[in-house]
């Protein structure tokens, strides 16, 4: 029995990554793949594990020019050589999904979203600064991405989705059905604070599409405290419209995440994402979520028990969003309690379960077994079901 386990780059840190370290964790026999990998963005659990990567490992300046090789990325996946494998698990917002398995073997991909940039090209590339030129040279090859995006999306034997939003999206795209599972979110991580702060927290990448404008807007006008955690490529413009209230803290330690997220008021996720799993990374902690009421938010946040929505996407529905949050009362260990449904254990049963019903090929020793801290035993996907089932009721 050989297990691959393959996902799209290893180049940031983010909920993509999450599920692919967890299904290594999982089938810890597995051989790992990626095109690209850089050693100080990998998962903490992923550190030290050996990963099969692409020659586009080797391109020069990659770590700066990662995103501008993307034509170059189907070339790279049909590289990766996984025909001795008789299970294939590819973890895919993009390209992976298109790797060729052998015929016998079973390929299942986890699809976080049909590739975005060239199945809605519009709204990803509506808030980036492109000239009017580069712009439409990018529709032209977005098309071309997506005639092999489709190709590709024929090589996988069963879909499972994030959430229902994406499910919808690779019907819409590939003509595919995909069962939904939601990513694993890691509850243990975060406790419950004895005080709450004044403070409202943001925790995301800095790229457009998110858009964090609206929430350094709406705090800088309400004249309300915000914290926000992370970097990339839209931060100058974000520092630029914030006013003294907005705090721009950068990469921290996951212990100061852990405290931020356990003192805030609230997250504030203004973006549409496919799922999101800040939220429920919050609400871990006890704390709810001002979110865009779209996407993965609109499945996991619990309206006036575990958060509160806005309509639009514009300073003033958050604004508005932010003073009916603020008289309302919330309960920490309710939050807590909505949070646990998506932990951990949770997506390793469902998982387990899916991969009974196909009737996947995992064998004995194959599965990590519930308790972690003991080392892998004799374990076949049965037992390893039934014990899940047993530590998550």
């Amino acid at each position: 029995m050989r297990i691959a386990i393959i996902h799209d780059y290893f180049t940031q840190m983010g909920g993509a990554e999450k599920v692919a370290e967890e299904m290594f964790r999982m089938i810890p026999r597995a051989s790992l793949f990626s095109t690209v990998a850089f050693d100080d963005r990998m998962p903490q659990g992923l550190q030290g594990v050996p990963i099969k990567t692409s020659w586009m490992q080797h391109l020069p300046a990659i770590r700066r020019y990662y995103r501008l090789y993307f034509l170059l990325y189907p070339f790279a996946v049909s590289s990766l050589d996984v025909s001795n494998y008789d299970l294939v698990l590819s973890s895919s917002s993009g390209y992976v999904k298109g790797v060729s398995a052998s015929r016998d073997a079973l390929h299942i991909c986890y699809c976080h979203t049909p590739m975005r940039w060239a199945w809605n090209f519009d709204g990803y590339s509506e808030r980036e600064s492109m000239s009017p030129v580069v712009k439409s040279a990018l529709q032209g090859l977005t098309w071309l991405l997506r005639q092999w995006d489709t190709a590709a999306s024929r090589q996988p034997d069963h879909f499972i989705a994030n959430s229902k939003v994406v499910a919808e999206r690779i019907q819409r795209a590939y003509g595919r059905t995909a069962e939904v599972i939601h990513p694993p979110i890691d509850v243990d991580r975060f406790h419950l604070a004895d005080q709450v702060d004044d403070y409202y927290l943001v925790l995301s990448r800095m790229v457009a599409y998110k858009r964090l404008d609206l929430a350094v807007e709406a705090c800088t006008r309400l004249n309300r405290k915000l914290i926000v955690v992370g970097t990339g490529p839209h931060r100058k413009h974000l520092e630029s419209i914030a006013g003294p209230t907005v705090k721009f803290v950068g990469r921290v330690r996951d212990e100061e995440v852990n405290h931020l997220a356990a003192h805030c008021r609230a997250l504030l996720f203004p973006g549409e994402e496919d799922f999101g799993m800040a939220p429920l990374e919050i609400a871990a902690a006890g704390r709810p979520t001002i979110a865009f009421r779209a996407g993965g938010a609109a499945e996991t946040i619990i309206d006036g028990v575990t958060g509160a929505f806005f309509d639009q996407q514009t300073p003033e529905s958050l604004m508005q969003a932010i003073e009916r949050f603020e008289i309302q009362n919330w309960s920490p260990a309710e939050i807590r309690r909505h949070a646990e449904g998506f932990g951990v254990p949770v997506f390793r049963m469902r998982l387990l379960q899916f991969l009974s019903r196909i009737g996947a090929p995992l064998q004995d020793s194959d599965l990590l077994p519930v308790n972690e801290q003991h080392p892998p035993v004799s374990c076949g996907i049965e037992t390893a079901l039934a014990r899940h089932m047993a530590t998550s009721l």
